[in-house]
């Protein structure tokens, strides 16, 4: 029976590392398949790019998602919430166990902001008959989107996910400020894993020194056993943000 379980959240930067100087989507899949993740959390992968493919030599033969999933995590959904000329990006759920459901639900508050999305996938956990919710989100660089995006959030949590059914919510929430917590603790009942057993959110952004506590990883309905920044090398030479990983007991 499952009752342990782990996550991690990464914005991998399309593949490239900070400053798009080098692609380095080869080394990332390597890295993440050392972390032993149950489940991964994905923001900015591409699913296309025709240019990037041309021009590229060990650009992948298929979608960014799926190449990091290699053999490690056989189950995985994406959700693109960007489309233009050459291709997409969006944001992707892989999990060693099998989804019961998932839906990626568009929220772009406005035309003229960049499209986002959040993705919220089911799975079962073997033996347990636990049925965990997952949501990857991506939120605005501005608090104009960010306000919107949290609002169709907690909406779509309260609409679709029982209270007694465990929950991790977890992504890029470009949220330096702090501001979605009041909402998450308040309406939602969520909690943020390092403030929880660190007392403040870990700071992601940029990699290579990080200042800003951009990615978060929230939770209810389990318990918090250990929470990472996955801060040393190879990770600060790779995307532009850090990688957290969290530990959970149902």
């Amino acid at each position: 029976m499952t009752r342990e379980f782990s996550v991690l959240t990464y914005n991998i930067h399309k593949g490239f590392s900070m400053g798009g100087r080098q692609f380095v989507l080869h080394r990332m899949r390597d890295a993440l398949a050392q972390t032993g993740a149950d489940v991964v959390f994905l923001q900015e992968a591409l699913g296309q790019h025709d240019t990037h493919a041309q021009r590229l030599r060990e650009w992948p033969q298929y979608p960014q998602f799926e190449f990091l999933a290699d053999t490690v995590w056989p189950h995985h959904a994406y959700g693109r919430n960007a489309l233009y000329g050459q291709g997409h990006h969006g944001n992707a759920i892989l999990s060693r166990y099998p989804f019961v459901q998932w839906e990626n639900i568009d929220v772009s508050p406005y035309p003229f902001a960049a499209s986002r999305s959040l993705m919220h996938g089911v799975i079962e956990l073997p033996g347990s008959g636990t049925r965990l919710h997952l949501v990857c989100v991506h939120f605005g660089f501005f608090g104009v989107e960010r306000r919107p995006q949290i609002r169709r959030l907690c909406e779509r949590i309260e609409a679709h996910v029982p209270h007694d059914e465990p929950l991790v919510v977890a992504g890029d929430f470009n949220d330096w400020s702090g501001r979605a917590e009041r909402h998450f603790n308040a309406e939602l009942g969520l909690v943020e894993v390092f403030r929880t057993l660190h007392g403040e959110h870990a700071r992601t952004w940029p990699a290579m020194a990080p200042v800003l506590p951009m990615d978060r990883i929230y939770y209810r309905g389990a318990k918090p056993l250990a929470a990472e920044r996955l801060g040393l090398a190879p990770w600060r030479d790779l995307s532009d943000h850090t990688p957290l990983q969290a530990w959970f007991r149902l």
